[in-house]
């Protein structure tokens, strides 16, 4: 009996949960008319089918809520449309069935080709919504102030429509009422704002949290009244033209994680505080006109990520980090980029720096860093990818812990002091690395049994390195770029060089070296090559490239005629050619060249010639190429 009556309630109990089951599920189906309204602007909009997969399964006589993109509440209405990089193009009619889904509270129409149509003001109907999203959709003009209207807006994203303008309506008539705003991303939209009114319009939106004003066009100084938006953790002003102090007061925003004023003209000293703030992830300064000795207090950036103090004017030494022990570095354990490059920072590196275990990215490179590099800590569980200290006046050993950086993909030491001999194929226990510069140290590199087992290595610069051979690099398949210039190679140019060319490599430069001849048989392949063979020994016949913007065999033994298909190279771009040239060639390239394009001598072409020869150009010749540029 009393397993009857346990059995009796829970049937009753089972009954109805799958009634409100399917209750919620006759909620959500689509309401008809909303169903329609989709239809229709599907209809209107013109899009690839093959690449918009979400507007391709909207079908009639389905449940539209289980549309791609499309999101329903509990009663049908469509609260949600995700049409992000559906292939849109064309544009968005004022009249669209879009601004007829008055429940729409998210809307994302980013990464599409709206062609630079205008925003419409039909936006201003949608007034439950909440996010909008238009990134990368070429959306161009005024932003209209229907957009003023949807005063619930928490997230507004119209960046990189690169056509977009706000100048009439203003920022300020715009913005005025969208008190409700955390998100704001309008980089790359042209806002026309004499100096400090952008700052000024924007700083009622209290509410904000996130804001994107990269390239902009904006100008300086930022007015005071900005310091009212406390909640910012994210602000975003790269490439503008501000021109003015950093503002003190943006230490007061107690929540800001990320700070990027790279290339915004700012100048004098850094505020102390701004590299106080506890808070900060991301600090980026780079590329502007600050100055003063490096600031110690960076070490208080305890949570920071990234740090970029590039293209500025700070000095050193840096005596509190040649000074600081290991341990103090501990708070820095999530540091995975520092980039001081193009400052005069001075004195030694500290091993307490290189040794920070989170590092990916060390640029230190044009500064006045001097004296040894040391031993690297922990080098073998380093995670360092990215190393470059070029252009400084570090001496001595390179120490021998470097070649433990397993993770290593680009190391450049070039122009410094670096002393020492040094087998090339050491190098390759560096088994991600596909950069490597050593050109111009006082280092002498020893190449002989390289047997080139880098597994991609897609750069190499070893200019001025005392090479007496070359390197083994016949089984590369990747490299575009080789600089074995100023060595004491001799002999044949090895066929298997060009073959590195045919895979994609664009700069060749083995000048200043003591060789005679090409290996023969050689191709060049279908690569567009730079070729630079100024200042070696070579002779016989001219190596001609078939696609190439810059060719230089000056200072050489050549004894044969430019072959004429040479001048073809004028055509493609901005040729250097250096040799002996005779008169019949300019005859044969003056008369194709001027039957082929007649308008050549108007053209904005930059066509420069080296000329290191013993005849002159006739004076017929230099009338009719006027943009030619002799340089003897």
């Amino acid at each position: 009996m009393r397993i009857s009556l346990f059995v009796w309630l829970f049937l009753i109990l089972l009954s109805i949960f799958c009634g409100c089951g399917s209750s919620i599920s006759a909620y959500s189906q689509c309401v008809d008319r909303e169903r329609s309204l989709l239809l229709q602007l599907k209809k209107s909009l013109k899009f690839s089918s093959s690449n918009s997969p979400k507007l391709g399964s909207w079908n009639e006589g389905t449940d539209c809520c289980k549309w791609g993109g499309v999101m329903c509440n509990q009663e049908g209405h469509v609260i949600d449309l995700d049409l992000n990089d559906e292939s849109i193009s064309g544009g968005i009619d004022n009249s669209s069935s879009l601004f007829s889904l008055h429940y729409l509270q998210r809307l994302n129409l980013a990464h599409n080709d709206l062609d630079g149509s205008q925003i419409p003001s039909g936006f201003g109907k949608l007034s439950n919504l909440i996010y909008l999203n238009m990134t990368l959709s070429s959306f161009g003009g005024q932003i209209p102030i229907e957009i003023s209207r949807m005063t619930r807006l928490v997230t507004l994203d119209l960046s990189y429509n690169y056509r977009l303008v706000v100048k009439n309506p203003s920022l300020k008539l715009l913005f005025r009422n969208l008190t409700e705003l955390k998100q704001l991303y309008l980089d790359g939209i042209n806002i026309s704002a004499h100096r400090h009114e952008w700052s000024q319009a924007l700083s009622s939106l209290s509410n904000l949290q996130e804001l994107g004003l990269s390239f902009c066009s904006l100008s300086g100084p930022i007015d005071s009244s900005f310091v009212n938006l406390r909640s910012l953790s994210l602000i975003r002003l790269n490439y503008n033209n501000i021109s003015a102090r950093v503002p003190e007061f943006f230490a007061d925003y107690s929540n800001l994680t990320e700070l990027h004023l790279f290339s915004c003209g700012f100048y004098g000293k850094v505020p102390e505080r701004i590299f106080q703030i506890p808070t900060l992830l991301v600090l980026d300064l780079g590329s502007n006109k600050l100055e003063g000795f490096f600031p110690d207090s960076v070490l208080k950036l305890t949570h920071i990520v990234y740090l970029d103090l590039s293209g500025n004017n700070f000095t050193g030494p840096i005596p509190s980090l040649r000074t600081i022990p290991w341990s103090h570095f501990d708070g820095l354990v999530n540091l995975t980029s520092i980039d001081l490059s193009e400052n005069s920072v001075g004195g030694t590196i500290p091993s307490s720096l290189i040794g920070i275990s989170s590092l990916s990215e060390i640029l230190l490179q044009q500064n006045q860093f001097e004296g040894q590099l040391p031993e690297f800590p922990n080098a073998s569980s380093s995670l360092l990818q990215l190393l470059d200290l070029s252009n400084n006046k570090l001496e001595g050993l390179i120490p021998m812990s470097i070649l433990e950086l397993g993770s290593l993909r680009g190391l450049t030491l070039s122009f410094n002091n670096f002393s020492g001999t040094m087998q090339f194929e050491i190098f390759q226990r560096l088994g991600n690395l596909i950069m490597l510069d050593l050109a111009y140290n006082s280092l002498s590199i020893d190449a002989s049994g390289s047997n080139s087992s880098f597994p991609r290595l897609t750069g190499l610069s070893l200019a001025s390195c005392k090479l007496q051979q070359f390197p083994n690099l016949k089984n590369q398949s990747d490299m575009d770029y080789l600089d074995l210039s100023n060595n004491q190679i001799s002999g044949e140019i090895p066929n298997w060089i060009w073959e590195l060319a045919g895979n994609g490599y664009s700069y060749l430069n083995l000048s200043h070296n003591l060789l005679v001849d090409l290996q023969k048989p050689y191709s060049f392949g279908n690569a567009t090559l730079d070729l630079d063979l100024h200042s070696n020994q070579l002779h016989g016949q001219i190596p001609i490239p078939p696609l190439s913007n810059y060719l230089d065999y000056s200072s050489n033994n050549f004894n044969y005629s430019i072959p004429v298909d040479i001048g073809f190279g004028c055509i493609i771009g901005s040729l250097l050619f250096c040799e002996r040239w005779r008169w019949w060639y300019y005859k044969h390239v003056d008369r194709i060249l001027l039957r082929i394009l007649p308008g050549r001598q108007k053209q904005e072409k930059n066509v420069s010639m080296l000329q290191s020869l013993d005849h002159q150009l006739p004076e017929e010749y230099l009338e009719k190429l006027k943009r030619l540029r002799l340089i003897n």
